[in-house]
């Protein structure tokens, strides 16, 4: 595959731009592979890519039911962060985090990563000590955290309505610094590429239809496509994992799917260069490099399989943004999506051999997918290639919930909507 730089950059300009090969092949699906990897976003593509550059497993195959990028990698809102209070959380997002600092330079593929920090606000003093006690649990592990006065609040986002006659007066604030965002289908294309040059067949428009059986093991998948047996199947289909491990006779998962919508602005100049999260609601804003902004809310309040949501989102959503910034209540907004998130129970991710022989998943990601592509696929294509969870991912069984150790980073209990 070409390799991209500034000097193939420049020749192509000069030979008119007809000799950019295809970033990734469109193979046909071969009758057997090692492992199939159901699921062609971020997740599944990061796995495959890590199963054949760590672990030297290249007879894998990537099924994606539509186009890649058409699923949650293409839908979130590009935050990065590892602001986590409990250890298991924040060890592992954090790992997750310094492998972003190296992705573009390690896939040869610009996923325009960029620490522009995260700030949490706080609107009531209880608040305030709340984040000092994440900020104290984040540094207390090594990752960047420091609290924020409201002066300096005003200073480094001075669109914010820091008034003491706002609706939420702002005491303080949280800022990750490193946090940021990255271009997501930009992530997808990259990992893509990084996995086909490896040898691993990308394979598009190739829904799963069903399990292939021998006893209780699984031995391959029945697709729109044909038959394809495996060695290994793994399962990264984020809100889409009740159905497919209902095709493997599993009925019952800890998990819930919801709707999360998603908003862009028109472009504006450059007034917001961090991400901005909302202490008294669930909002979270950043600005793009295109000008526009991109922001979201809390999830509706249904389960659905739908990539679209419903009008009083959007509504609470708008009102959230204007009690913070008010100047902002003219600005349009050109489209919204949503996208179909797998609540877990307790609002950590599962990352796990089972719940057959021969099948391994990947699921219960919440609002945390996007940020931790690069760790889970790391993990994930470690516990597929050795039959044994990395220290990382260890603690996120699938069957933590039948022993109690649930890791419940905002103690809202087992409701998975809540998280």
């Amino acid at each position: 595959m070409a390799e991209y730089s500034a000097f193939s950059l420049l020749r192509n300009a000069l030979s008119g731009n007809r000799d950019w090969k295809p970033a990734w092949r469109k193979p046909s699906p071969k009758a057997s592979y090692d492992v199939v990897v159901i699921g062609g976003g971020g997740h599944g593509l990061s796995t495959a890519y890590y199963l054949a550059k760590e672990h030297g497993i290249t007879n894998v195959a990537v099924l994606e039911k539509g186009y890649l990028g058409s699923g949650n990698v293409g839908r979130n809102t590009t935050a990065v962060r590892s602001n986590y209070l409990l250890p298991q959380n924040t060890r592992f997002y954090e790992h997750s985090m310094k492998m972003w600092e190296n992705l573009s330079h390690e896939l040869n593929y610009n996923v325009m990563f960029s620490q522009r920090g995260v700030l949490n606000l706080a609107h009531t003093p209880g608040q305030l000590d709340d984040l000092a006690r994440k900020g104290n649990a984040m540094r207390h592990l090594g990752v960047d955290a420091d609290l924020m006065t409201p002066a300096q609040i005003g200073r480094r986002v001075p669109g914010l309505d820091m008034s003491q006659s706002a609706r939420f007066p702002i005491y303080g604030g949280l800022i990750q610094e490193s946090a940021g965002t990255a271009r997501h289908d930009a992530v997808a294309w990259g990992y893509a590429r990084g996995a086909d040059r490896r040898g691993v067949d990308i394979i598009e428009n190739c829904e799963v239809t069903g399990f292939l059986r021998d006893g209780d093991r699984v031995t391959g998948v029945t697709t729109s496509r044909g038959e394809i047996r495996a060695k290994k199947i793994a399962v990264a289909v984020a809100g889409s994992t009740g159905r497919v491990m209902q095709l493997a006779g599993i009925e019952r998962m800890p998990i819930e799917s919801h709707v999360l919508q998603a908003f862009v602005s028109e472009s504006l100049k450059p007034f917001l260069d961090t991400v901005v999260t909302f202490g008294m609601g669930h909002f979270y804003v950043g600005q793009s490099d295109k000008g526009g902004l991109i922001y979201g809310g809390d999830l509706d309040g249904y389960n659905s399989y739908a990539q679209r949501g419903s009008l009083p989102i959007v509504e609470e959503v708008m009102s959230e943004m204007l009690a913070l910034f008010p100047s902002l209540a003219t600005v349009r907004v050109l489209r919204s999506w949503g996208g179909v998130c797998d609540m877990s129970m307790d609002g950590s991710p599962i990352i796990a051999t089972g719940p057959l022989p021969g099948m391994y998943l990947n699921c219960g990601w919440c609002y945390g997918g996007f940020k931790a592509t690069p760790a889970s696929g790391f993990c994930f294509a470690h516990t597929i290639a050795r039959d044994a969870p990395h220290e990382l991912n260890a603690p996120f069984t699938l069957d933590r919930f039948s022993r109690g150790t649930v890791i419940d980073d905002k103690g809202q209990g087992p409701t998975p909507r809540m998280h």
